[in-house]
């Protein structure tokens, strides 16, 4: 199968190389893959799928309920999208493949750029970051509120950053609109 990339700053989506969406049914169906694309390659215990996926209200069988869910997981994305790990799974992606940390690398870069002294880069680099943002970060996850807020506070950092290289580059009226939104909001 295609290698896969996942969408988390907005409804959780998964999409094929060629764009193509990846159906993934289900609040929970959705919400595992959001817990596991937080932490791409690396194990996820059962215990923190569990408390995350049903939100403090888990099944009897809770254990047995997340093992469904990663085979219907498995079945949407392929058998290898999804590794059993001892005492949890683990998502079989790069951190690049999934928006988030997409979004968390190119902001580096483009601050990294900024400090450098080329804003023309910066700014580029921070327009494809902020492009990837489709909504609420996390919005499949029922209680969201933590990991939510940083990736939040990375977005407006990044608009900070973006408006910096734009005053730089002399194009200080195209930031005034989205500033004073912001101020508003």
């Amino acid at each position: 199968m295609d290698p896969v990339r996942y969408r988390i700053l907005g409804t959780t989506q998964a999409l094929r190389s060629d764009g193509t969406s990846v159906p993934v049914g289900g609040a929970r169906l959705r919400a595992l893959l959001t817990v596991l694309a937080l932490r791409p390659g690396r194990t996820v215990p059962v215990s923190v799928l569990v408390d995350e996926v049903w939100d403090g209200d888990p099944p009897a069988d809770a254990t047995g309920a997340v093992q469904a869910l990663v085979g219907r997981l498995r079945r949407a994305l392929g058998a290898g999208a999804v590794a059993s790990v001892d005492g949890g799974y683990r998502l079989t992606a790069a951190p690049d493949d999934i928006d988030l940390h997409r979004f968390e690398r190119l902001v580096a870069d483009g601050v990294r750029a900024l400090s450098d002294g080329d804003p023309a880069k910066a700014a580029g680099i921070l327009d494809d970051a902020l492009a990837l943002w489709r909504g609420p970060a996390l919005a499949d996850l029922p209680d969201r509120t933590a990991e939510a807020t940083r990736a939040q506070a990375r977005r407006l950092d990044a608009l900070r950053a973006r408006h910096t290289a734009a005053l730089a580059l002399g194009q200080a009226d195209q930031c005034l609109p989205e500033l004073t939104a912001l101020c508003d909001a």
